[in-house]
């Protein structure tokens, strides 16, 4: 993969929390980086700081120290060139979807046609233009996460950031929502972190896995994936498959060696 252009790299990473029982350290010298056009997944086990990560990536919380940048450009806070999306949808549940897709734009000044022209190209990529009137609980669970997904493309980041987005879903709504979006990936040509305690949706999804040890969470393994760019159901039966789900879970059971 050499050659790419870097889009994201989190360098010494540090994050600790201060408690009335004393000082917490949640991430301790934490290094990864995600190239242009790249599906990176990070897995741990639970409590090992995944979504605090993830958090201080989008700029909603702020490093104890070590610097994380989008294309050589410190982040200090949220931004537009980094996309979210949640567990929990965190869809409006009075705004019609169009509005929820439409909101982001919004809040950035974006005029009402050029608002209008974005939300429908990218309810149109997620296959839910039909539904563009309609309310959140009119959608399925499947349907209400492509609109959170359309919602953070519409300002068109250099990253999108994902923490446990299939999470809450069925066994077949998740498959069928990460093939849904890895041709996303490959129409959008988008860098995805995402953040996934699921050690075979990891290995479906992404180029590159990184292992994070239990807290304080750092990087314990690199894995790089190599089952092609295109991959499809059957991608699952594969027994290369099996070796990287294989090689992911020794990581996570065996006891670090610090």
């Amino acid at each position: 993969m050499g050659g790419r252009l870097m889009h994201l790299e989190v360098s010494k990473l540090h994050k600790q929390f201060e408690t009335s029982k004393g000082t917490i350290q949640v991430l301790e010298n934490l290094n990864l980086h995600v190239e242009q056009g790249e599906f990176v997944c990070v897995v741990g086990a639970s409590g090992s700081g995944k979504s605090t990560l993830l958090r201080l990536i989008a700029g909603l919380e702020r490093p104890t120290s070590g610097t994380i940048e989008v294309d050589a450009d410190s982040v200090v806070g949220p931004g537009a060139d980094r996309g979210m999306v949640f567990q929990d949808y965190t869809l409006y549940p009075w705004m019609s979807v169009q509005k929820n897709v439409e909101f982001g734009l919004k809040l950035q000044g974006i005029d009402k046609k050029t608002r209008r022209e974005q939300a429908s190209y990218y309810l149109e990529m997620v296959r839910l233009t039909q539904f563009a009137a309609a309310l959140p609980k009119q959608l399925s669970g499947g349907m209400k996460q492509r609109v959170a997904i359309a919602r953070a493309l519409t300002s068109q980041p250099k990253i999108l950031l994902m923490d446990e987005p299939f999470g809450a879903l069925d066994v077949q709504t998740k498959e069928n929502m990460q093939q849904f979006l890895l041709d996303l990936w490959e129409k959008t040509g988008t860098s995805i972190l995402m953040i996934t305690h699921d050690v075979r949706e990891a290995v479906f999804l992404s180029q590159r896995i990184y292992v994070m040890t239990a807290r304080p969470g750092t990087v314990k393994k690199e894995i790089e994936v190599e089952l092609g760019r295109s991959r499809q159901q059957k991608t699952r039966e594969l027994p290369q498959f099996k070796n990287y789900q294989d090689a992911v879970m020794v990581e996570l059971t065996t006891p670090n060696h610090q």
